[in-house]
């Protein structure tokens, strides 16, 4: 049964399960503002792999520019569902639609590995992410501005291998930004940063989220990353939405607040109650 909760203080009362419109209108609560992001939606979504059934018929309305995490223990279907959304992987049944035509440019990923060419320095490299765009005039241009966007515009021709975790996973962003996207889908990218680095890079993430007015869904183990960073959490058990947290909490949101501790609390116990953890998928 997929449930939405709406948290307005460590106490508030969760709402009816809503169907899909009313999942819409209420997810619109969290993108007030005017937004270049694609809105999203999803039906009946299902895939399997094998006899293994994955994802059980998603239903899910996502607003243009909101911002979406997505947790649950390993092998629930989390990152099957984001490359569903990317289009890496083929559907089963069900659909997933943007609200309108979209350009392979509309929709971007990035990844935990940062996946740079050894072979590249690191203004190549961001401009890998222009695809088609590469061999236009203005390319070297538009990706000296993406590096300057995530603070690394003195890095442009550095190597890849003289970069510290977190820088590379700076161009691995810039990478990602240099296109314009319309949709960003982050699958787990900070979870190989030491603890400071990754405090850092959740800030340039909601920075650039702000600035540029993309939808963002990211996928997470971090329930933490999620309550600071998302509109909403989603919460996947066996293949399906089990919990639908909208976080109504002012930005910026600091870390170690009461508020952001008992949506983490939450999410979490129902996390530990969901069963035995299995396999990564």
């Amino acid at each position: 049964m997929q449930q939405a909760l709406r948290f307005l203080s460590p106490d508030a009362e969760p709402v009816d399960p809503p169907d899909i419109i009313e999942q819409a209108r209420l997810a619109q609560r969290g993108s007030e503002t005017v937004s270049r992001g694609l809105p999203l939606t999803i039906r009946g979504l299902r895939k399997s792999f094998g006899d293994n059934q994955v994802l059980r018929g998603i239903d899910l309305h996502i607003p243009a520019g909101q911002f979406v995490a997505i947790v649950g223990r390993s092998g629930c279907g989390k990152s099957t569902l984001l490359r569903l959304i990317a289009g890496l992987d083929t559907i089963d049944a069900g659909t997933v639609s943007f609200g309108e035509e979209t350009r392979p440019e509309d929709v971007r990923v990035m990844f935990q590995e940062p996946r740079l060419l050894p072979w590249a320095r690191v203004l190549s490299n961001v401009e890998v992410g222009l695809g088609r765009d590469r061999a236009s005039s203005d390319a070297q241009g538009r990706a000296k501005k993406a590096l300057a966007e995530v603070g690394l515009e003195d890095k442009s021709g550095q190597w890849p291998a003289v970069l510290s975790g977190g820088q590379k996973q700076r161009v691995a962003l810039a990478r990602a930004l240099v296109s314009d996207p319309r949709v960003l889908a982050f699958d787990e990218p900070l979870g190989a940063l030491d603890a400071l680095t990754r405090i850092s890079m959740q800030r340039l993430l909601e920075r650039v989220w702000r600035d540029q007015a993309f939808t963002a869904i990211l996928v997470t183990h971090d329930v933490a990353e999620a309550v600071a960073l998302a509109d909403r959490v989603l919460v996947i058990e066996d293949g399906q939405i089990a919990h639908d947290v909208h976080v109504e909490l002012p930005r910026p949101r600091r870390r170690g607040s009461a508020d952001l501790a008992a949506l983490e609390g939450a999410i979490l116990r129902d996390l530990l109650q969901s069963g035995d953890e299995p396999s990564d998928l």
